[in-house]
């Protein structure tokens, strides 16, 4: 599907990390490959650090800890705000809604509508869709919130997974502006590719049972259980490469924009190898294409706010751009949208050091 958004500016992005970093040679030995190997991942992947969450640590205190900094640098007042959505697949809890939890959290009004978004690697297309759709039905102000700690759900000994994801929160500011240049956004799924990027034991279909706690050696090597992330990477290479294209074709006919034209062009961080096919196919400018994997590999539907803050916070700060920002992945489900953007507020990316625990819910 397309769509057309008029009249709402993005006023700012915050990424926050965990401060704990893991490089590719540390992950080696609790998976069991040695070093050399883990190079040859890294140069492949282009991932050679990641930011990891520790067990105490949830998504919502990444993202909490952005919002928090994003509302003070833009001088916003909690009671302002009237939505905020929370887009990640790694929640507090099966409920209530992460939205709620952060709604108290970040001081915002009983009047602030919450809600939860369940999706990944496409999440902040969909999420940035939703709340400036928002904002065009009337709202003043909208909080988007994308994260994952997606680190957690990789198995240690899966070097398909373990040595990519990496954990990050983030919040992105949407506000009224009449005069703000119109977002265009296309849109799709396909959920027939559901098996291939899945953790199979992980709701209601397949209840988890004694033996789902269990990691068995696969046909690859891989030790996991059906309580980790199952990646099939062919698969998902194959589907990036059949989808993403036509998405891009369509995104740029819709909004009358060039390749050339675009200032940067902002994939998800699938991974290097996917990323440098895809460039290739979409004859994607020099110098065009924004990457954060080497410091904080594939954070999931945090991949491009970080990114944003990562690599352009610098320039967003300064000037206006036009940005191509493209999510594609587990679902299988995807999403493109043409944003001008800037100068805005983009702070220094946050690294959030090791939380308290969260009490529990009663």
């Amino acid at each position: 599907m397309q769509s057309k958004i008029r009249g709402v500016r993005i006023a700012g992005i915050a990424s926050a990390v965990p401060a704990q970093v893991m490089s590719s040679l540390e992950t080696a030995g609790p998976a069991g490959i040695s070093p050399e190997e883990a190079q040859k991942i890294a140069n492949m992947t282009g991932v050679h650090n990641r930011h990891v969450a520790p067990s105490s640590c949830c998504t919502s205190d990444l993202a909490c800890a952005a919002a928090r900094r994003l509302l003070e640098d833009l001088k916003w007042e909690p009671e302002s705000i009237d939505a905020l959505a929370m887009v990640s697949q790694n929640h507090d809890y099966d409920l209530p809604a992460t939205a709620c939890i952060l709604q108290d959290r970040l001081g915002l009004s009983h009047a602030c509508s919450a809600f939860d978004m369940s999706l990944g690697c496409s999440g902040y297309v969909y999420g940035l869709w939703v709340c400036s759709g928002i904002v065009s039905g009337g709202a003043r102000r909208v909080l988007l919130l994308a994260g994952d700690t997606i680190s957690r759900t990789s198995a240690p000994q899966d070097r398909s997974t373990v040595f990519l994801f990496g954990d990050a929160g983030t919040a992105t500011a949407l506000e009224q502006d009449a005069n703000a240049p119109d977002m265009t956004f296309v849109l799709g799924t396909d959920g027939s590719g559901k098996e291939f990027l899945i953790i199979p034991d992980s709701g209601f279909r397949n209840r988890s049972t004694p033996g789902s706690f269990v990691r068995r050696r696969n046909a690859d090597g891989s030790v996991r259980g059906p309580l980790d992330l199952y990646m099939d990477g062919a698969e998902v290479f194959a589907f990036t490469l059949r989808e993403v294209p036509p998405m891009m074709a369509e995104v740029l006919s819709a909004s009358g924009w060039t390749l050339e034209e675009m200032d940067a062009f902002v994939p998800h961080q699938a991974n290097q190898f996917i990323l440098q096919h895809l460039g290739k196919r979409l004859k994607i400018p020099a110098g065009k294409m924004v990457l954060s994997l080497d410091e904080f590999g594939n954070t999931s539907s945090a991949s491009i706010p970080l990114s944003l803050s990562y690599r352009l916070g610098g320039r967003l700060r300064q000037e206006r751009m036009k940005l191509i920002l493209a999510g594609f992945g587990v679902g299988w489900s995807w999403g493109a949208a043409t944003v001008t953007c800037g100068p805005m507020v983009m702070p220094e990316i946050i690294y959030v050091p090791e939380p308290a625990v969260q009490p529990a819910a009663s």
